[in-house]
Protein backbone atom coordinates (compact mmCIF):
# COMPACT_ATOMS: atom_id res chain seq x y z
CA UNK A 1 0.00 0.00 0.00
CA UNK A 2 1.18 3.52 -0.77
CA UNK A 3 2.07 5.54 2.33
CA UNK A 4 -0.99 7.09 4.02
CA UNK A 5 -1.11 10.23 6.11
CA UNK A 6 -1.79 9.61 9.77
CA UNK A 7 -4.32 11.67 11.66
CA UNK A 8 -7.97 12.68 11.82
CA UNK A 9 -10.04 14.91 9.55
CA UNK A 10 -11.18 14.75 5.96
CA UNK A 11 -8.47 13.82 3.47
CA UNK A 12 -7.14 16.28 0.93
CA UNK A 13 -7.53 14.81 -2.56
CA UNK A 14 -5.77 15.52 -5.85
CA UNK A 15 -8.42 14.76 -8.49
CA UNK A 16 -7.09 14.43 -12.04
CA UNK A 17 -9.35 16.49 -14.31
CA UNK A 18 -7.11 16.40 -17.38
CA UNK A 19 -9.58 14.19 -19.27
CA UNK A 20 -11.79 17.28 -19.54
CA UNK A 21 -9.09 19.00 -21.62
CA UNK A 22 -9.03 16.62 -24.55
CA UNK A 23 -11.18 14.30 -26.68
CA UNK A 24 -12.30 12.38 -23.57
CA UNK A 25 -14.36 15.43 -22.54
CA UNK A 26 -17.00 14.43 -25.10
CA UNK A 27 -16.99 10.75 -24.09
CA UNK A 28 -18.11 8.77 -21.08
CA UNK A 29 -15.01 9.68 -19.05
CA UNK A 30 -15.83 13.36 -19.52
CA UNK A 31 -19.37 12.80 -18.28
CA UNK A 32 -17.95 10.94 -15.30
CA UNK A 33 -15.51 13.76 -14.50
CA UNK A 34 -18.24 16.43 -14.61
CA UNK A 35 -20.74 14.36 -12.67
CA UNK A 36 -18.35 13.30 -9.93
CA UNK A 37 -16.96 16.81 -9.45
CA UNK A 38 -20.46 18.28 -9.25
CA UNK A 39 -21.44 15.67 -6.66
CA UNK A 40 -18.33 16.32 -4.58
CA UNK A 41 -19.04 20.07 -4.61
CA UNK A 42 -22.65 19.53 -3.51
CA UNK A 43 -21.41 17.21 -0.75
CA UNK A 44 -19.29 20.04 0.65
CA UNK A 45 -16.05 18.23 -0.18
CA UNK A 46 -14.79 20.86 -2.61
CA UNK A 47 -12.56 22.59 -0.05
CA UNK A 48 -10.57 19.34 0.22
CA UNK A 49 -10.01 19.09 -3.53
CA UNK A 50 -7.14 20.11 -5.78
CA UNK A 51 -7.88 19.65 -9.48
CA UNK A 52 -4.97 18.63 -11.70
CA UNK A 53 -4.94 20.30 -15.12
CA UNK A 54 -2.44 20.42 -17.98
CA UNK A 55 -1.11 23.99 -18.42
CA UNK A 56 -0.72 23.42 -22.18
CA UNK A 57 -4.51 23.50 -22.64
CA UNK A 58 -7.30 25.89 -21.77
CA UNK A 59 -9.08 25.46 -18.46
CA UNK A 60 -12.27 23.44 -19.09
CA UNK A 61 -15.71 24.57 -17.88
CA UNK A 62 -15.94 23.71 -14.17
CA UNK A 63 -18.66 24.20 -11.55
CA UNK A 64 -18.19 26.90 -8.95
CA UNK A 65 -16.48 25.60 -5.83
CA UNK A 66 -13.80 26.10 -3.21
CA UNK A 67 -11.34 23.67 -4.81
CA UNK A 68 -7.95 24.87 -6.02
CA UNK A 69 -6.44 24.36 -9.45
CA UNK A 70 -2.94 22.95 -9.81
CA UNK A 71 -1.00 22.57 -13.03
CA UNK A 72 1.34 20.09 -14.65
CA UNK A 73 3.22 20.14 -17.93
CA UNK A 74 3.75 17.27 -20.35
CA UNK A 75 5.75 16.96 -23.55
CA UNK A 76 3.63 14.11 -24.90
CA UNK A 77 -0.15 14.26 -25.41
CA UNK A 78 -0.57 11.37 -27.80
CA UNK A 79 -0.92 7.63 -27.52
CA UNK A 80 2.27 7.24 -25.48
CA UNK A 81 1.50 9.97 -22.94
CA UNK A 82 0.69 7.37 -20.28
CA UNK A 83 4.32 6.30 -20.30
CA UNK A 84 5.49 9.85 -19.55
CA UNK A 85 2.83 10.13 -16.84
CA UNK A 86 4.18 7.02 -15.15
CA UNK A 87 7.31 9.05 -14.34
CA UNK A 88 6.06 12.63 -14.16
CA UNK A 89 2.98 12.03 -12.01
CA UNK A 90 5.07 10.75 -9.12
CA UNK A 91 6.88 14.11 -9.01
CA UNK A 92 3.61 16.05 -9.38
CA UNK A 93 1.97 14.24 -6.48
CA UNK A 94 5.03 14.74 -4.30
CA UNK A 95 5.10 18.46 -5.18
CA UNK A 96 1.38 19.03 -4.50
CA UNK A 97 1.28 16.86 -1.39
CA UNK A 98 -2.29 15.49 -1.22
CA UNK A 99 -3.41 12.78 1.17
CA UNK A 100 -4.97 10.83 -1.73
CA UNK A 101 -4.49 10.93 -5.51
CA UNK A 102 -7.53 9.96 -7.62
CA UNK A 103 -7.02 9.06 -11.30
CA UNK A 104 -10.23 8.90 -13.33
CA UNK A 105 -8.55 7.30 -16.34
CA UNK A 106 -5.53 5.05 -16.84
CA UNK A 107 -2.82 7.71 -16.65
CA UNK A 108 -1.13 6.49 -13.48
CA UNK A 109 2.04 7.19 -11.51
CA UNK A 110 4.78 4.60 -11.48
CA UNK A 111 4.89 4.97 -7.71
CA UNK A 112 2.52 7.11 -5.71
CA UNK A 113 3.79 8.88 -2.57
CA UNK A 114 0.24 8.72 -1.16
CA UNK A 115 -2.71 6.30 -1.40
CA UNK A 116 -3.87 5.89 -4.98
CA UNK A 117 -7.52 5.61 -6.08
CA UNK A 118 -8.30 4.72 -9.69
CA UNK A 119 -11.68 4.76 -11.39
CA UNK A 120 -11.89 1.81 -13.78
CA UNK A 121 -14.47 2.36 -16.51
CA UNK A 122 -13.85 -0.86 -18.41
CA UNK A 123 -11.25 -3.39 -19.47
CA UNK A 124 -12.56 -3.76 -23.01
CA UNK A 125 -9.20 -4.31 -24.79
CA UNK A 126 -8.51 -7.32 -22.53
CA UNK A 127 -11.98 -8.59 -21.67
CA UNK A 128 -13.58 -8.40 -25.11
CA UNK A 129 -11.25 -7.12 -27.79
CA UNK A 130 -9.41 -10.18 -29.07
CA UNK A 131 -6.88 -9.72 -31.93
CA UNK A 132 -8.62 -6.57 -33.23
CA UNK A 133 -7.61 -4.60 -30.10
CA UNK A 134 -4.00 -5.74 -29.88
CA UNK A 135 -2.77 -2.18 -30.50
CA UNK A 136 -5.01 -0.80 -27.75
CA UNK A 137 -3.66 -3.37 -25.32
CA UNK A 138 -0.10 -2.40 -26.20
CA UNK A 139 -0.78 1.32 -25.71
CA UNK A 140 -2.29 0.64 -22.29
CA UNK A 141 0.18 -2.01 -21.17
CA UNK A 142 1.94 0.24 -18.64
CA UNK A 143 -1.36 1.36 -17.12
CA UNK A 144 -2.61 -2.21 -16.94
CA UNK A 145 0.43 -3.15 -14.88
CA UNK A 146 0.40 -0.01 -12.72
CA UNK A 147 -3.28 -0.51 -11.92
CA UNK A 148 -2.27 -3.42 -9.71
CA UNK A 149 -0.55 -0.92 -7.39
CA UNK A 150 -3.73 1.05 -6.67
CA UNK A 151 -4.91 1.09 -3.06
CA UNK A 152 -8.54 1.24 -4.18
CA UNK A 153 -10.09 0.62 -7.59
CA UNK A 154 -13.53 2.11 -8.15
CA UNK A 155 -15.29 -0.03 -10.76
CA UNK A 156 -18.33 1.60 -12.33
CA UNK A 157 -20.20 -1.72 -12.47
CA UNK A 158 -20.14 -5.21 -11.00
CA UNK A 159 -19.27 -6.54 -14.46
CA UNK A 160 -16.18 -4.34 -14.63
CA UNK A 161 -15.20 -5.38 -11.10
CA UNK A 162 -15.54 -9.04 -12.11
CA UNK A 163 -13.32 -8.41 -15.13
CA UNK A 164 -10.72 -6.73 -12.92
CA UNK A 165 -10.66 -9.67 -10.52
CA UNK A 166 -10.67 -12.29 -13.29
CA UNK A 167 -7.82 -10.60 -15.13
CA UNK A 168 -5.89 -10.15 -11.87
CA UNK A 169 -5.87 -6.36 -12.24
CA UNK A 170 -7.03 -5.77 -8.68
CA UNK A 171 -7.60 -7.92 -5.64
CA UNK A 172 -11.26 -8.13 -4.68
CA UNK A 173 -10.57 -6.51 -1.30
CA UNK A 174 -9.38 -3.37 -3.12
CA UNK A 175 -12.38 -3.15 -5.46
CA UNK A 176 -15.33 -0.84 -4.79
CA UNK A 177 -18.34 -0.81 -7.10
CA UNK A 178 -19.71 2.74 -7.40
CA UNK A 179 -22.06 3.27 -10.38
CA UNK A 180 -22.17 6.29 -12.63
CA UNK A 181 -25.24 8.46 -13.17
CA UNK A 182 -26.83 10.56 -15.90
CA UNK A 183 -26.27 14.30 -16.01
CA UNK A 184 -29.23 16.50 -14.99
CA UNK A 185 -29.93 17.59 -18.58
CA UNK A 186 -31.22 14.08 -19.28
CA UNK A 187 -34.85 14.29 -18.24
CA UNK A 188 -38.19 14.18 -20.13
CA UNK A 189 -38.38 17.34 -22.22
CA UNK A 190 -41.62 18.97 -23.28
CA UNK A 191 -41.70 19.90 -26.95
CA UNK A 192 -38.90 17.49 -27.84
CA UNK A 193 -40.68 16.00 -30.87
CA UNK A 194 -41.18 19.43 -32.41
CA UNK A 195 -37.58 20.49 -31.79
CA UNK A 196 -36.26 17.25 -33.32
CA UNK A 197 -38.41 17.91 -36.39
CA UNK A 198 -37.20 21.51 -36.68
CA UNK A 199 -33.49 20.77 -36.08
CA UNK A 200 -33.11 17.56 -38.01
CA UNK A 201 -36.14 17.21 -40.27
CA UNK A 202 -37.10 13.95 -38.56
CA UNK A 203 -40.84 13.40 -38.65
CA UNK A 204 -42.70 10.36 -37.39
CA UNK A 205 -41.62 7.44 -35.23
CA UNK A 206 -37.94 6.58 -34.97
CA UNK A 207 -35.58 4.24 -33.20
CA UNK A 208 -32.50 5.86 -31.69
CA UNK A 209 -28.94 4.56 -31.47
CA UNK A 210 -26.34 6.52 -29.49
CA UNK A 211 -22.57 6.11 -29.70
CA UNK A 212 -19.84 5.16 -32.13
CA UNK A 213 -20.21 2.53 -34.83
CA UNK A 214 -17.13 0.45 -34.07
CA UNK A 215 -17.09 -3.34 -34.05
CA UNK A 216 -18.03 -3.55 -30.37
CA UNK A 217 -21.20 -1.55 -31.02
CA UNK A 218 -22.10 -4.06 -33.76
CA UNK A 219 -23.55 -1.79 -36.48
CA UNK A 220 -24.49 -4.83 -38.57
CA UNK A 221 -26.79 -6.07 -35.81
CA UNK A 222 -28.17 -2.55 -35.41
CA UNK A 223 -29.24 -2.51 -39.07
CA UNK A 224 -30.67 -6.03 -38.78
CA UNK A 225 -32.65 -5.01 -35.69
CA UNK A 226 -34.04 -2.01 -37.57
CA UNK A 227 -35.10 -4.26 -40.44
CA UNK A 228 -36.83 -6.62 -37.98
CA UNK A 229 -38.66 -3.72 -36.33
CA UNK A 230 -39.93 -2.50 -39.71
CA UNK A 231 -41.66 -5.83 -40.32
CA UNK A 232 -44.46 -4.58 -38.04
CA UNK A 233 -43.76 -0.82 -38.35
CA UNK A 234 -42.83 -0.18 -42.00
CA UNK A 235 -42.31 3.59 -41.72
CA UNK A 236 -40.01 3.41 -38.70
CA UNK A 237 -36.79 5.42 -39.06
CA UNK A 238 -33.39 4.78 -37.48
CA UNK A 239 -31.56 7.82 -36.09
CA UNK A 240 -27.91 7.52 -35.04
CA UNK A 241 -26.36 10.15 -32.75
CA UNK A 242 -22.64 10.23 -31.99
CA UNK A 243 -19.33 10.47 -33.82
CA UNK A 244 -19.14 7.33 -36.02
CA UNK A 245 -15.49 6.57 -35.24
CA UNK A 246 -12.73 5.17 -37.42
CA UNK A 247 -14.19 1.64 -37.53
CA UNK A 248 -17.62 2.74 -38.78
CA UNK A 249 -18.89 1.06 -41.95
CA UNK A 250 -18.98 3.27 -45.08
CA UNK A 251 -22.78 3.25 -45.16
CA UNK A 252 -25.63 2.65 -42.72
CA UNK A 253 -28.21 1.93 -45.43
CA UNK A 254 -30.79 4.68 -45.01
CA UNK A 255 -30.31 5.52 -41.36
CA UNK A 256 -30.23 9.20 -40.38
CA UNK A 257 -26.71 9.87 -39.07
CA UNK A 258 -26.46 13.08 -37.05
CA UNK A 259 -22.89 12.82 -35.79
CA UNK A 260 -22.04 14.25 -32.40
CA UNK A 261 -24.78 16.40 -30.88
CA UNK A 262 -24.95 18.62 -27.79
CA UNK A 263 -26.40 17.10 -24.62
CA UNK A 264 -29.55 19.24 -24.83
CA UNK A 265 -30.15 18.02 -28.37
CA UNK A 266 -29.44 14.43 -27.32
CA UNK A 267 -31.95 14.71 -24.47
CA UNK A 268 -34.55 15.84 -27.01
CA UNK A 269 -33.70 12.89 -29.26
CA UNK A 270 -34.14 10.48 -26.34
CA UNK A 271 -37.40 12.15 -25.28
CA UNK A 272 -38.85 11.93 -28.78
CA UNK A 273 -37.66 8.44 -29.70
CA UNK A 274 -39.90 5.41 -29.76
CA UNK A 275 -37.09 3.29 -28.28
CA UNK A 276 -33.33 3.25 -27.77
CA UNK A 277 -31.87 0.26 -29.63
CA UNK A 278 -28.58 -0.63 -27.96
CA UNK A 279 -26.69 -3.19 -30.00
CA UNK A 280 -23.41 -3.00 -28.06
CA UNK A 281 -21.75 -6.35 -27.38
CA UNK A 282 -19.79 -5.19 -24.35
CA UNK A 283 -19.94 -2.20 -21.97
CA UNK A 284 -18.16 -1.09 -18.84
CA UNK A 285 -21.35 0.65 -17.71
CA UNK A 286 -23.73 1.53 -20.55
CA UNK A 287 -24.45 5.22 -19.98
CA UNK A 288 -26.72 5.69 -23.03
CA UNK A 289 -29.18 3.21 -21.51
CA UNK A 290 -29.34 5.23 -18.29
CA UNK A 291 -29.59 8.54 -20.16
CA UNK A 292 -32.45 7.15 -22.23
CA UNK A 293 -34.38 5.91 -19.19
CA UNK A 294 -33.80 9.27 -17.47
CA UNK A 295 -35.56 10.90 -20.44
CA UNK A 296 -38.44 8.40 -20.41
CA UNK A 297 -37.21 6.59 -23.51
CA UNK A 298 -37.76 2.79 -23.59
CA UNK A 299 -34.61 0.68 -23.89
CA UNK A 300 -34.07 -2.54 -25.85
CA UNK A 301 -30.58 -4.03 -25.59
CA UNK A 302 -28.52 -7.17 -25.78
CA UNK A 303 -28.07 -8.98 -22.47
CA UNK A 304 -24.34 -8.81 -21.81
CA UNK A 305 -21.65 -7.31 -19.55
CA UNK A 306 -23.00 -4.48 -17.37
CA UNK A 307 -26.24 -3.82 -19.25
CA UNK A 308 -28.50 -5.88 -16.92
CA UNK A 309 -27.14 -3.92 -13.93
CA UNK A 310 -28.16 -0.63 -15.49
CA UNK A 311 -31.44 -1.54 -17.17
CA UNK A 312 -32.76 -4.17 -14.76
CA UNK A 313 -36.42 -4.99 -15.44
CA UNK A 314 -37.10 -1.48 -16.76
CA UNK A 315 -36.23 -2.40 -20.34
CA UNK A 316 -36.19 -5.41 -22.63
CA UNK A 317 -32.97 -7.43 -22.78
CA UNK A 318 -32.63 -10.12 -25.43
CA UNK A 319 -30.07 -12.85 -26.03
CA UNK A 320 -26.70 -11.38 -26.89
CA UNK A 321 -26.33 -11.05 -30.66
CA UNK A 322 -29.94 -11.89 -31.57
CA UNK A 323 -30.62 -8.88 -33.79
CA UNK A 324 -34.08 -10.03 -34.88
CA UNK A 325 -35.20 -10.36 -31.26
CA UNK A 326 -33.77 -6.92 -30.53
CA UNK A 327 -35.74 -5.33 -33.35
CA UNK A 328 -38.98 -7.13 -32.50
CA UNK A 329 -38.61 -6.05 -28.85
CA UNK A 330 -38.10 -2.43 -29.88
CA UNK A 331 -41.18 -2.49 -32.11
CA UNK A 332 -43.26 -3.97 -29.29
CA UNK A 333 -42.04 -1.38 -26.81
CA UNK A 334 -43.08 1.50 -29.07
CA UNK A 335 -46.66 0.21 -28.82
CA UNK A 336 -46.43 0.32 -25.00
CA UNK A 337 -44.21 3.34 -24.68
CA UNK A 338 -45.97 4.90 -21.69
CA UNK A 339 -45.58 1.73 -19.63
CA UNK A 340 -41.86 1.38 -20.44
CA UNK A 341 -41.25 5.09 -20.01
CA UNK A 342 -42.63 5.01 -16.48
CA UNK A 343 -40.55 1.92 -15.61
CA UNK A 344 -37.38 3.52 -16.98
CA UNK A 345 -37.87 6.77 -15.09
CA UNK A 346 -38.36 4.85 -11.86
CA UNK A 347 -35.22 2.81 -12.50
CA UNK A 348 -33.13 5.87 -13.38
CA UNK A 349 -33.89 7.48 -10.03
CA UNK A 350 -31.78 4.78 -8.36
CA UNK A 351 -28.64 6.36 -9.86
CA UNK A 352 -27.35 9.78 -8.83
CA UNK A 353 -24.07 11.67 -8.82
CA UNK A 354 -24.71 12.64 -5.22
CA UNK A 355 -24.68 8.96 -4.26
CA UNK A 356 -21.57 8.40 -6.38
CA UNK A 357 -19.84 11.31 -4.62
CA UNK A 358 -20.77 10.09 -1.12
CA UNK A 359 -19.45 6.60 -1.79
CA UNK A 360 -16.30 8.01 -3.38
CA UNK A 361 -15.64 10.17 -0.29
CA UNK A 362 -16.07 7.06 1.86
CA UNK A 363 -13.43 5.34 -0.29
CA UNK A 364 -11.00 8.21 0.26
CA UNK A 365 -11.59 8.17 4.00
CA UNK A 366 -11.21 4.39 4.26
CA UNK A 367 -7.64 4.64 3.00
CA UNK A 368 -6.62 6.90 5.89
CA UNK A 369 -8.50 5.13 8.67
Amino acid sequence: MNSPRKGAGRPSVLLDMRPLQGPSAARGIGAYARGLLGGLVRAGFDSELSLLLDVAFDEPPLPAGRYRLVGCRRRSHGQLSAYEDAVALTADIRRIGPDVYHAIDLHLPGRSPCPLVVTLHDLIPWAWGGPRMRGERWRNLAAFRLLRRADAVIAVSEATAEDAARLHVAARRRLRVIPEAAEPVFRPREGAVQRVRERHGIDGAYLLSVGALDARKDPRSLLAAWAAARESRPGLKLVIAGAPGRQAPPSMDGAVQLGRVADEDLADLYSGAGCLVFSSRYEGFGLPCLEAMSCGCPVAAFRNSSIPEVVGDAGTLVEDGDAAALGHAAAEMIGRRERWSKAGLQRARQFSWDRTARETISTYESLLA
